[in-house]
């Protein structure tokens, strides 16, 4: 007989893993069609390599407001209850998603327009990183954590499934019904948060703010299992990361339109939800380090197929592995991180984590525009799937604590 998961037993945890999943399907069909928008309105009047400039800006206004906040989010993470930060970023969200059903509905959106709500979203994300990854442990029992993790990230993964080919379809009907449905799963998400329970607040720190933040910063510095992980993550990704060119690839590679943008973007979904499922049932115990850099080795050569295709097949098969191989590496270096972080500096630390992971995302999105700019969009892709390999042999090399990490709970990583 089937039975939850045991971190889905636990009421509190639903609620927090519903959360996570219906806000993540909004924001993923919001990345969807504004980055569709913006390209299709620039490519109305300006050549390929100019209108995929825009789609790294894109990536690079939404970056902004996470260098600048997300480090401070996390002190306050630390301080304060984490739900109520998780709450203000999704009613931010919500009200991003409502103001451009409002645009939509009366036929003005515009490029300017797509960039605001875009930096605006940016904001959200530093505020609803550090406080739900410091809110999840508070949920369950240590002993539940990896199996919470990866619940965690079957929630974002699934969302990420089924928000691009969700918003890609919606927005063949209309771009208003679009951003309506989007309105609605952050409604969701945020009704869910409001079901979370009283969580256990960290001891009151004694020490000034502006201290708190240099000693979650120097915990990552010292702790070279976290350091290397966080870092490896960061170029492989900044590098590697291929998703800013999609709708490049939707319209003038492939030739598949919008119809076709959809799947592409929820492919390394799919591949990470499968992943993350077999993680939930079936944790990974052995051998983190190695199988850490192998995935992200994979995640590189993925890229360059991906990159040079020009079947539609052959490139979704690309993302799906793609996608598998980074979810991976997200699980070990989640773990990792949670497992050997004290809660009174879960949010600081996860705030360091979360910009890093921006930086590599949104930055590498930005990097993708640029370099597509300059040599073109697939030479700007597999040149940095390339440089996503290379970056794993030298992270190997410099890192050997990480290399050799057998379990998660190494009495090395905890300094």
């Amino acid at each position: 007989m089937f039975r939850l998961p045991e971190p889905l037993r636990i009421p509190d945890y639903r609620a927090f893993w519903a959360a996570r999943l219906f806000a993540t399907v909004g924001g993923m069909m919001m990345v969807i069609v504004i980055g569709w928008q913006v390209y299709d309105i620039a490519r109305e009047s300006m050549p390929p390599r100019e209108a995929a400039l825009l789609l790294g800006y894109i990536g690079l206004v939404q970056f902004l407001p996470l260098l600048v906040l997300s480090l401070f989010i996390g002190v306050i993470a630390d301080r304060i209850d984490r739900r109520y930060i998780a709450r203000t970023a999704l009613a931010l969200e919500l009200g991003c998603a409502a103001a451009l059903a409002g645009l939509a509905i009366t036929d003005s959106i515009s490029i300017p327009a797509l960039f605001i709500v875009a930096a605006l979203l940016g904001v959200g994300r530093a505020l609803a990183g550090p406080s739900l990854a410091a809110l999840a442990p508070n949920l369950v029992p240590r002993s539940l954590l990896p199996s919470a993790i990866a619940l965690n990230s079957i929630a974002w993964q699934v969302g990420a499934v089924m928000g691009p080919p969700l918003g890609a379809f919606l927005y063949a009907a209309s771009a208003t019904t679009a951003y309506v449905s989007a309105t609605v799963m952050f409604a969701v998400a945020l009704i869910a948060l409001f079901r979370i329970g009283a969580v256990p607040l960290p001891a009151p720190s004694r020490i000034t703010p502006w201290r708190s933040l240099v000693e979650g910063l120097g915990y990552v510095r010292h702790n070279r299992i976290v350091l290397g992980a966080i870092s490896l993550d960061l170029f492989a990704v900044l590098l590697g990361g291929a998703t800013a060119m999609l709708p490049v690839y939707a319209r003038d590679v492939l030739m598949v339109g919008v119809e076709g943008l959809g799947p592409l973007r929820a492919a390394p979904a799919l591949g990470a939800a499968i992943t993350a499922l077999a993680l939930a049932f079936r944790p990974l115990s052995r051998h983190v380090g190695p199988v850490m850099f192998v995935c992200v080795g994979v995640f590189g050569v993925a890229t360059v197929v991906f990159g040079m295709s020009r079947s539609m097949p052959v490139s979704l098969a690309a993302l799906t592995i793609l996608g598998a191989a980074d979810m991976i590496s997200v699980y070990v270096r989640s773990s990792l991180i949670q497992l050997h972080t004290p809660d009174d500096m879960r949010g600081r630390v996860s705030s360091v984590s979360g910009l890093f992971i921006s930086a590599s995302n949104e930055l590498g999105e930005f990097r993708s525009g640029m370099t597509a700019a300059w040599v073109g969009p697939v030479e700007s892709v597999v040149v940095g799937g390339v440089g996503a390999v290379i970056v794993t042999g030298l992270w190997a090399w410099r890192f050997p604590s990480l290399r050799r990490a057998d379990r998660f709970d190494t009495a090395e990583a905890t300094p």
